[in-house]
């Protein structure tokens, strides 16, 4: 963005410290105006055929970009990956007590990984760990979607689960409702 004396063109439209638009004037015009209100001329709208430029305060307009800039930035919700770790002979409690942690992390809005771990002997017979990992993402299946199929890496079993069937859940059954009464009105 330029300011005062690095603006490049000769005409620009300028819109004074109101908002209202002064016209297609001379550069050395406009920054005479801007001097007049001890302001700054600032191109808002470079590419445009004359270049637009509006009289403000850019120190006052600067800081209030950064303050939009940091409230944005307070509002975004950054998605974690929390992992949840079971063996191939965890117990049935344990295990839903796992699936309720999981449940609370994916409603949260947090990615959750699953993982099943494999000690000793425990290696030799592995799809004993796929049935309590495809057990856990049944338990989970209304409120999540695994992102790709369970991997095998060294000793550990792992999936990722993504929030989300739920919403998809809710738009099919609002596309479905919709189908029905537009159905319904054309009888």
């Amino acid at each position: 963005m330029r300011v005062n004396r690095q603006i490049r063109a000769s005409q620009v439209r300028v819109i004074d410290k109101n908002g209202k638009q002064v016209g297609v004037i001379a550069i050395q015009q406009a920054q005479a105006l801007a001097d007049a209100d001890h302001l700054d001329l600032v191109e808002i709208s470079p590419k445009a055929q004359p270049p637009v430029c509006k009289i403000i305060d850019y120190g006052k307009y600067r800081y209030q970009q950064t303050k939009k800039e940091k409230e944005s930035k307070k509002l975004q919700h950054q998605v974690k990956i929390k992992e949840v770790k079971v063996k191939p002979n965890t117990d049935q409690h344990d295990l839903a007590f796992k699936l309720k942690r999981a449940r609370s992390f994916i409603e949260k809005g947090n990615k959750v990984r699953l993982t099943c771990m494999f000690r000793g002997r425990e290696m030799a017979h592995p799809e004993v760990g796929r049935r309590v990992i495809q057990k856990m993402l049944e338990g989970l299946a209304d409120v999540a979607t695994p992102e790709a199929f369970p991997k095998q890496m060294g000793r550990n079993l792992s999936v990722t689960l993504a929030p989300g069937v739920k919403k998809m859940k809710e738009k099919k059954s609002e596309s479905k409702n919709e189908a029905q009464k537009s159905g319904k009105s054309a009888i």
